[in-house]
């Protein structure tokens, strides 16, 4: 009964798009061809009157997802960080989709905590408020503990939000194969791709045991960077469909007028968020993927304090010395190393001209250092950046598009607090510090050292594995010999790698 209950709820959801314009918006965005397009609006149309008329004040998409609940809400937003699958405009359009919600009954988010954590509510907090936030997966409420008096922020999921979404996803894959099979021409989308990166995403945040170790983990990382904090989490309080943080009074990055009037210098927060941004991505490997202005507070200190741990970044070292690499050469204006770049990381086949290739970094990177100081931007070079790489035949990464994203609205917050801030000058003493750390002498001693402890490691092994070469070959001639041989040049590599580590790591 799935298929035609799924084929109900796509109906409905197309007359929502057609009835509230967004349909439009929609084809255009992914470059319907005009066949496909006169199919849909033929079979919506007579339907129009199921859809939902969402509210008139915002833009069509927006405004047709917010109709259709919060499985279609956080469908959006996560469209909002692929760009490469809906367009720059429309992923503008899906970043300001505002995540709110009329909040559920504070005696259903009661229970639901009483319920997970198996105890009464007054038995746990002292104070447990009305909703404070509501968004399309859960809602926050303030609350006293009962033992120590602090105050901590306590979220709880929507009641029945799991099989909400489980219904919704299993529509959104119906649909998925439908265009997969069906429309050739969009198949360069990836639809299935797309909804499994979907699902992926809401199961994390259905599931706040991985939010909270997400904050624990973040929290880690940052504990030593000044002017930034991340409300320590409560385990103790805390479950699969509850989280507890602490509560940390401050100002909406937004507010900047407040910021200011309490004395706060906005130039100083606007380099500062900037800089952990790029920390967090280029040191760390993990960063917050939503680090905008809901999500941020200025505190009494004037410290940076995030919020909202559902969408978090992940890079290896790997990418993330590439990407330094690419963000340096463009700064130096060099481009020339950010073509090789992409070549010796295989970003781009090697059957390309690198120099064509350089060519066309050069015309994405001068018109940008040509633009006023308080125009240069990050996020608009990397758009740039990842539209050439396309056309030379590189594959999308998608954490390299999530990356993109998150700097795009990283931007956007601290232009908020500092209109004329440079953003080359404040990221480059960042950059160059990780570049001299990650690729000096020092971390090249690090590298040896670490892949002389990975053959040391599996040294005990190598005997083994001799004699498995040796039995499996099925040459006349004897096998233990390069068996043996392997052995020997593993372990002399080991000792070689191990010893240049030492001694480099001493002289540096």
């Amino acid at each position: 009964m799935r298929g035609p209950i799924n084929i109900l709820r796509l109906l409905r959801t197309g007359a929502t798009f057609e009835r509230t314009g967004a349909m439009e918006v929609a084809l255009d965005a992914f470059r319907a061809p005009r066949p496909l397009r006169l199919v849909l609006r033929g079979l919506v149309w007579p339907f129009r009157w199921l859809g939902y008329a969402g509210d008139p004040s915002t833009p069509p998409v927006p405004r047709a997802l917010t109709a259709l609940g919060p499985a279609y809400i956080k469908f959006g937003q996560t469209l909002a960080t692929r760009p490469d699958v809906v367009g720059d405009e429309l992923a503008l359009q899906l970043r300001v989709l505002q995540d709110r919600l009329p909040p559920f009954p504070t005696a259903l988010a009661r229970a639901e905590v009483a319920r997970e954590l198996d105890q009464p509510v007054e038995a746990l907090f002292g104070e447990f408020s009305e909703p404070v936030a509501a968004a399309s997966i859960a809602q926050v409420h303030r609350a006293r503990l009962r033992t120590t008096g602090e105050e901590v922020a306590v979220k709880v999921l929507r009641p029945g939000i799991e099989r909400a979404f489980r219904r919704d996803v299993d529509a959104f894959r119906f649909a998925a194969r439908l265009l997969d099979l069906f429309v050739p021409a969009t198949r360069r989308l990836r639809p299935l791709d797309v909804i499994a990166h979907f699902e992926s995403v809401v199961r994390g945040e259905l599931d706040l045991r991985l939010e909270s170790s997400a904050a624990s983990e973040f929290a880690d990382n940052t504990a030593d960077d000044e002017g930034f904090r991340v409300p320590a989490v409560r385990w103790g309080y805390s479950g699969r469909r509850v989280m507890t943080l602490d509560w940390v009074e401050g100002i909406n990055a937004a507010d900047v007028e407040a910021i200011r009037a309490a004395g706060h210098d906005t130039s100083l927060l606007s380099r500062r968020v900037l800089q952990l941004f790029l920390r967090h991505a280029l040191r760390d490997g993990y960063f917050h993927g939503d680090m905008h202005q809901g999500n941020l507070k200025v505190d009494a200190a004037g410290n940076l304090v995030a919020y909202d741990f559902g969408i978090m970044g992940r890079i290896d070292e790997y990418t993330r010395r590439i990407y330094a690499e690419i963000l340096i050469g463009f700064i130096r204006r060099d481009y020339l190393r950010v073509a090789e770049v992409h070549f010796e990381a295989g970003y781009v086949p090697a059957d390309r001209d690198v120099y064509a290739f350089a060519q066309a970094l050069r015309a994405v990177g001068e018109p940008i250092f040509g633009m006023d100081a308080s125009r240069i931007s990050m996020g608009r070079l990397l758009a740039h950046l990842f539209e050439v790489t396309e056309r030379f035949g590189m594959q999308t990464r998608t954490e390299l598009i999530l990356l993109q994203r998150t700097m795009v609205v990283v931007e956007g917050v601290a232009r908020t607090l500092d209109s004329r801030m440079n953003i080359w000058d404040a990221a480059r003493p960042v950059v160059e510090g990780y570049i001299r750390d990650s690729l000096g002498p020092k971390a090249f001693a690090r590298d040896l050292a670490k892949s002389a402890w990975i053959l040391a490691r599996f040294s005990p092994r190598l005997p083994e594995l001799a004699r498995t070469a040796l039995v499996r070959s099925a040459t006349p001639t004897p096998a233990w010999r390069p068996g043996l041989l392997l052995a020997a040049l593993y372990m002399a590599a080991g000792a070689a790698l191990g010893l240049l580590g030492v001694l480099i790591a001493t002289v540096f």
